[in-house]
């Protein structure tokens, strides 16, 4: 009886104690809207926090939620000022000025300043290729004042805003200087920027929690939101990633409103969630390029015809068909620069990445290999991966490998690359994962052609040759000359075996209507200008 008169509502008693009720009650209690909090089950959990440590995927979206960047990509993929307010460049292309803007905090309310960028850039300069290439070519860091700092090259570079823009793997966050002043080789633990969300180091909770609050302070850029780039406001309050390793669960729970999205929906559960109207689509607006990473320091592949055998016997359909299924969100690529981009190229690829095996056995036999097994490893955790190691492990053994393929959970995988140690100590041959296109466009960018040895990404590919012709692309001005050194990057690294492409796939993202205004997800899912309905 009490709740059908309640369901009635206050209109047949607006005469009476209802509205001496109302009368009472502040205006803002009436008006508040209750704080809009966002459930997502992302790719994968969040282990570490530090994204200059490590490039996975997951690290850096938390790191574009926590933490802001000097300059930023546009949805066209144009650098675009973030935290500059402007810049200049002297005549002789030698000396960068940088200014700040206004209004820049860090969540603990102290100014941002020009030596905390400067640092922030050294830091991520130890971990990154992009950024210790641009450390070749700077001569110095120099603060002006609080807002204003110079970087003083040694010659013309004309990849310094382009580098500090990078939108992948390992992007250039900025930090306070008290944190960045920890060595590379360290994880920071301290999580403080300058982004519109905030980290709730009190509330995480590894397997199972990641909360972010929305940054009260921050000051959004004027422009529209674009891409990486733009007025990135927040309009989520909290923001919950939530673990949910079964991924049939978690499509469940997004049919049930139990949470609002999920990053990576697996193609064989759309069919059943695209029933459900109150569900969304939206596909990336780039593709990912799966991957066979190399490690050059141990045997067998610290012989090259033994790793130069891996890319005959790699067939890319099975990883594909395997992985994705539908033809829809898959295309077979060899080139080492993403199809469809304008150094997109198939030189050398001839007979290679089309499973030819005759071709494999042949150098193996070549190069004399005593049949020590490749550790593989084998990612179990992630929808996007599963399936790969096993093909891989397949393909190797049909072309004469012997292969200890060793299952694990992401994050393991995700630590384990930057373990050096031998084979038998916990070291590993070959890992498979996806990089973002905008991660592989070019030499510079892509971490996977790093081949500066001790300096390089894990796999430390080490090769003299590889890093002159990516010195020479950088500081090539002809499009059509940056093209063929591209294509003699691309000889020398398949042949080498820095890594092989395994052919390019689109994610969906899935999300309910009840929120709205998503913006494409680029190298991140972007969580800014996206708001909650009802």
């Amino acid at each position: 009886m009490l709740a059908n008169v309640r369901r009635r509502g206050l209109g047949h008693l607006v005469g009476g104690a209802a509205a001496a009720l109302l009368a009472a009650l502040p205006v803002t209690a009436m008006a508040q809207k209750p704080p809009s909090t966002l459930k997502v089950v992302m790719h994968s959990d969040l282990k570490v926090i530090d994204p200059i440590w490590v490039s996975a995927q997951i690290g850096r979206t938390h790191a574009y939620l926590v933490y802001d960047t000097l300059f930023s990509l546009d949805a066209d993929l144009k650098p675009q000022p973030q935290m500059v307010d402007s810049y200049t460049v002297s005549p002789d292309g030698l000396v960068y000025t940088f200014k700040l803007r206004d209004g820049l905090a860090w969540h603990d309310g102290v100014p941002v300043k020009a030596e905390d960028c400067i640092q922030s850039i050294k830091r991520w300069a130890e971990r990154d290729g992009v950024g210790q290439r641009l450390m070749q070519h700077t001569q110095s860091f120099d603060v002006v004042d609080d807002k204003t700092f110079k970087l003083t090259l040694k010659n013309p570079y004309g990849f310094v805003i382009a580098s500090l823009a990078k939108p992948g793997s390992t992007v250039p966050f900025m930090m306070p200087k008290r944190v960045s002043d920890t060595p590379g080789t360290q994880q920071i633990k301290d999580a403080t920027g300058s982004g519109p969300w905030i980290f709730k180091a009190d509330e995480w909770k590894p397997g199972e929690k990641v909360v972010y609050v929305k940054n009260p302070n921050y000051k959004p850029r004027p422009e529209p939101a674009s891409g990486l780039a733009g007025g990135k406001v927040a309009k989520f309050d909290r923001i919950e990633w939530l673990a949910m390793p079964d991924i049939q669960t978690a499509a469940n729970a997004l049919m049930t409103g139990e949470i609002d999205a999920i990053e990576a929906l697996p193609l064989d559960l759309a069919p059943m969630v695209e029933k459900n109207k109150s569900i969304a689509f939206m596909r990336g607006k780039y593709p990912g390029q799966y991957t066979l990473r190399l490690n050059w320091l141990h045997p067998p592949l610290n012989n090259p015809k033994i790793r130069e055998a891996i890319g005959y016997a790699i067939d890319q359909r099975p990883y594909l068909e395997a992985q994705i299924g539908n033809e829809k969100f898959f295309q077979l690529c060899k080139a080492y620069f993403i199809c469809s981009t304008p150094l997109a190229s198939t030189t050398a690829m001839d007979g290679r990445l089309e499973g030819n095996v005759a071709k494999a056995r042949e150098l193996l036999k070549e190069a004399g290999y005593d049949g020590t097994p490749l550790v593989v490893m084998h990612t179990t955790d992630l929808p996007a991966l599963v399936n790969l190691a096993p093909v891989a492990k397949a393909q190797l053994e049909r072309a004469g490998f012997k292969v200890d393929m060793q299952s694990m959970d992401w994050q393991t995988t995700v630590a384990r690359t930057n373990k050096r140690d031998a084979l038998d100590k916990g070291g590993w041959s070959v890992f498979l994962t996806s990089w973002g296109a905008l991660d592989s466009s070019d030499p510079i960018v892509s971490q996977n052609l790093n081949a500066s040895c001790e300096k390089a990404t894990p796999g430390w590919p080490c090769d003299k040759r590889i890093e002159e012709l990516r010195d020479q692309f950088a500081l090539e001005g002809d499009a059509a000359k940056k093209k063929a050194i591209a294509d003699e990057i691309q000889t020398r690294a398949v042949t080498l075996g820095t890594h092989y492409p395994l052919g390019e796939w689109y994610g969906q993202f899935a999300y309910r209507t009840s929120t709205r205004d998503w913006l494409p997800p680029m190298t991140a899912m972007l969580f800014w200008n996206a708001e909650k309905t009802q």
